[in-house]
């Protein structure tokens, strides 16, 4: 089994890998991948079978982000149990342009493994990274060729690591992505497994932010019940869901490598302090946010110890900032990453102009002289 994770053969040079985004301006497309399939089952325990599982759970995580943004396209690599390949899954990932795909399992293991894990493309660390990435990837078994087309790729230890430096972007927003899922798993009282890396084949060929979730292990017999339980699925793509809503709500706020959408027709700005907080006419004012929350935080939050703190809403979230730089974005900047040092590690720089959240690159195109 091990050459289904290290030896498909041929060295990388010889496939061409398709670019990876490396800007994001907003999540429009959303992949959900519900694993295995059709004659594929996947594992298994005494009557649940991972097919099933995986597919319930895909299909409750894109109904809950069609009703709550009606504007992101959600798309499914299947719907009902069919088999599909996994170079197809990917492949028509890339092909509508997502900006997320998000692949659902469920575990095998001992019948005393439990709990919830996230992974995102990279060198297994431990035999037990490799075993689940085997497992998973021998789905190519059931193909028409047995896997032949996969050897293209070359998946050694060393190619591998040459896709994770050429997908640095994506995979850095890939670990942040699984991280917040397995803290809102651990919410609903998931066992967390940690967020983990390992040579799956349907990561390896998507180029945007990818996860695969390992919700549970059917093997193990209370495991399987909750994960045939249709209430457990719904806790589970609700934290999936969450977990979706807070990486969105920052992807979109990213300075640096990412550029702003201006959404300043939804956005209603609210002033914390009438007098210092007041914007002027005309400038651009750049501050640095800091939270964002789905529930409004006290400005006399411990978290906000010391810091005169600008409140405003924007889809249905409550953002902080603090600071308040007139036409100066490099103090801004300066400022930004004294926070991080100070633990405010998710901090960057927005603009502001008349009271209204514009994109940064707008802001800095009319600060220029």
């Amino acid at each position: 089994m091990k050459y289904l994770l290290l030896s498909f053969l041929i060295v990388l040079e010889f496939w061409v890998i398709p670019q990876s985004k490396t800007v994001l301006q907003t999540i429009k497309t959303v992949c959900i991948d519900a694993g295995h399939g059709g004659k594929d089952p996947g594992c298994h325990g005494s009557s649940a079978n991972e097919k099933t599982v995986c597919l319930s759970m895909a299909l409750q995580l894109g109904a809950k982000i069609k009703e709550n943004f009606p504007n992101i396209k959600v798309i499914y690599t299947r719907e009902t149990d069919v088999f599909v390949e996994l170079e197809d899954r990917a492949n028509f990932a890339n092909k509508n342009n997502a900006d997320l795909f998000i692949c659902i399992h469920a575990n095998a293991g001992s019948t005393s493994a439990y709990g919830s894990e996230t992974y995102a493309l990279g060198l297994h660390k431990t035999e037990a990274q490799q075993k689940v990435a085997e497992r998973e990837n021998s789905t190519i078994l059931m193909e028409d060729d047995k896997g032949e087309r996969y050897k293209r790729l070359g998946m050694t230890p060393d190619a591998i690591i040459a896709r994770q430096l050429q997908l640095s972007v994506v995979l850095k927003q890939s670990l942040n992505f699984a991280d917040k899922l397995q803290q809102e798993f651990k919410k609903i009282g998931r066992y967390d497994r940690g967020v983990k890396q390992a040579g799956f084949l349907v990561l390896w060929q998507t180029t945007m932010p990818s996860v695969l979730i390992e919700t549970g292990f059917l093997t193990n017999p209370q495991e399987e019940v909750l994960l045939a339980n249709k209430e457990f699925q719904n806790k589970m793509s609700d934290a999936m869901f969450f977990a979706f809503k807070k990486y969105k709500s920052e992807m979109e706020g990213l300075s640096n490598s990412v550029i702003e959408e201006n959404n300043t027709n939804q956005e209603e700005i609210k002033n914390s302090n009438d007098n210092s907080n007041t914007v002027p006419n005309n400038d651009i004012i750049f501050r640095v946010q800091i939270e964002t929350s789905d529930k409004r935080i006290s400005l006399t939050d411990t978290k906000f110890k010391g810091l005169e703190v600008f409140e405003y809403t924007q889809d249905n979230l409550y953002k902080y900032a603090v600071g308040q730089f007139e036409n100066n974005f490099n103090s801004a900047n300066a400022y930004k990453n004294e926070l991080r040092e100070k633990g405010f590690l998710h901090a960057f720089v927005i603009a502001f102009h008349n009271n209204e959240r514009i994109p940064i690159d707008k802001a800095l195109k009319m600060i220029k002289p």
